[in-house]
């Protein structure tokens, strides 16, 4: 298994540095923590902030949590194909709120490039529409930015906001891992939202292969994919 400093050295290899993540996110706790009132439980960092906005311990509290989809948006211009991307980014905030205990409630998003094509915004916010039905969250908004001084001719940028809802007497605090534990692990049925910094390096730059590579498909990824038509 490769060592933390070889596996930094491989994202940064791929353009991330993961150090300076780190530091932005210390740096700026200060400021962040200023804002909060009494009503604001959780720690900082969490996946999604919680906030108590009923009396006692056993009403209902909001989380809320913020992402993006990341450089899988250039795999998804270069396919030409947008309702994945906007499937993955609600997946992705669901995933944030569900490690919370928290149930999606809520969601909204932000769709920009550097010229809006009405048809691609369509296709990715039908993904969206899609994914929140699954997971029975309301797309209750969303804004959408064209800014050619900002983006390239043919990129695009998709961010997710969501609201759910929690038990607060169900909100316990997770202890770190330690030794004893017993860690379950999932089959994935391939990238979402995360890596595609160093994937795209790694397959794109350093094997040579393109969207139109065809590549050996595990038995087992494709029994996943029968069972679940939304996998892409």
């Amino acid at each position: 298994m490769p060592s933390e400093s070889q596996r930094r050295n491989t994202y940064a290899e791929a353009g991330v540095d993961i150090d300076a993540g780190q530091d932005a996110v210390r740096l700026m706790g200060d400021a962040v923590r200023s804002t909060w009132d009494k009503n604001v439980l959780g720690r900082y960092g969490a996946f999604a902030g919680l906030y108590n906005f009923s009396e006692g311990d056993h009403g209902d509290i909001l989380a809320v949590t913020i992402d993006g989809v990341g450089t899988k948006l250039k795999v998804a211009v270069m396919c030409g194909a947008y309702a994945s991307v906007g499937m993955d980014i609600v997946g992705h905030c669901t995933d944030d709120l569900l490690v919370q205990r928290a149930r999606p409630l809520l969601f909204a998003d932000y769709f920009a490039s550097s010229s809006l094509t009405p048809e691609i915004v369509a296709e990715a916010v039908g993904g969206m529409a899609e994914a929140c039905r699954v997971v029975g969250a309301s797309l209750i908004g969303g804004e959408t930015a064209e800014m050619p001084g900002v983006y390239h001719e043919g990129e695009i940028d998709l961010v997710g906001c969501m609201i759910g809802v929690a038990r607060r007497d169900e909100i316990t605090d997770v202890p770190p891992i330690a030794p004893g534990d017993i860690l379950i692990g999932l089959g994935s049925t391939g990238l979402h939202t995360n890596g595609y910094s160093l994937a795209r390096h790694l397959l794109f730059d350093k094997a040579r292969m393109d969207v139109t590579t065809e590549v050996p498909v595990s038995k087992h990824l494709l029994q996943t994919k029968e069972r679940n038509p939304y996998i892409q």
